[in-house]
């Protein structure tokens, strides 16, 4: 029977380490060979029909163990954050720090939950911020001799301005610190994501570098304030819309789905209901900022 423990980490991140018994190990073993000996081939027999002891001589101990941690990891990680009631927003780090045959298993899994923000005195941060600009967006059709098209340009204009100054002054006002751990794992995504773009384009990574006169650690910096810049208004919104009671209602949804004239992409929309849900209130709650 597996053991663990839980140690808590700074920015709302936790490191559990699980210790399974060897003779858990060596059960799973054998379900992990089960799995590899049934799509098993060799010539003379049928596929999944290779007499097992046979198949032992020819199946390497690297793919049987492979595959035993790519079938029980996860349920072991699974056990483990609903006992402890944990409701991590990432993929656990996962690390083998100690994984030798006949001798207990050692795992560390590393994880991060949804930060805490604190909005503190957010709304009246946001009407000293944008006050200013709101009273520039007074304008009666005809005054100045402006027209429509020229007034309307102009407040869209102010009414971005007003976004900006309520955002900015929310980021300065809450306390939100972000998990290392989703920084990362976003970043090496982003990274990942630029790497396969510059090859498409038939570039290496370091001329593309050099072409930007920038270094990977330069770019990585650059990427990470980006990404922790992101993550913070994106979970301080959703902390704004909780606190607010901003909800979508589902003729919210019927509204935005009756808007698209194409069959398909209805349909398609409709399918990802939770997506635009979310987008919905994302907006309500920039909406309601703006308003204040």
């Amino acid at each position: 029977m597996t053991s663990h423990e839980v140690k808590k980490l700074p920015k709302n991140s936790y490191q559990i380490t699980v210790t399974v018994p060897w003779k858990d190990i060596e059960e799973q073993y054998k379900t992990a060979f089960d799995l590899i000996l049934a799509q098993f081939e060799l010539k003379g027999y049928r596929k999944g029909k290779v007499p097992a002891d046979l198949a032992q001589k020819h199946i390497p101990k690297e793919e049987v163990y492979n595959q035993l941690i790519h079938s029980y990891m996860p349920k072991i990680y699974e056990e483990v954050i609903t006992k402890e009631g944990l409701k991590p927003i990432i993929s656990p780090r996962i690390d083998l720090k100690s994984a030798k045959e006949n001798e207990d298993w050692v795992i560390e899994f590393r994880v991060a939950e949804r930060p805490t923000v604190n909005l503190k005195n957010y709304k009246e941060a946001v009407k000293k911020a944008t006050a200013g600009a709101k009273k520039a967006d007074i304008w009666v059709p005809g005054k100045d001799a402006k027209d429509e098209q020229t007034a309307a340009k102009e407040k869209a204009e102010n009414d971005q301005k007003v976004l900006n100054e309520a955002l900015n002054a929310v980021l300065k006002e809450v306390d939100i610190e972000v998990s290392d751990l989703v920084i990362e794992e976003e970043l090496n995504q982003r990274l990942s994501r630029l790497v396969d773009d510059i090859q498409k384009l038939g570039l290496t990574t370091e001329s593309y570098l050099k072409s930007k006169n920038i270094t990977m650690e330069d770019l990585k910096a650059q990427y990470t304030k980006e990404l922790q810049e992101m993550y913070k208004m994106e979970f301080t919104l959703m902390a704004i819309a909780e606190a607010e009671n901003i909800t979508v209602e589902q003729a919210d949804l019927e509204k935005l789905f009756a808007g698209i004239s194409d069959d398909k992409e209805r349909i398609e929309a409709q399918k990802n209901a939770y997506f635009y849900a979310s987008v919905l209130r994302k907006q309500k709650t920039l909406d309601f900022l703006t308003s204040l």
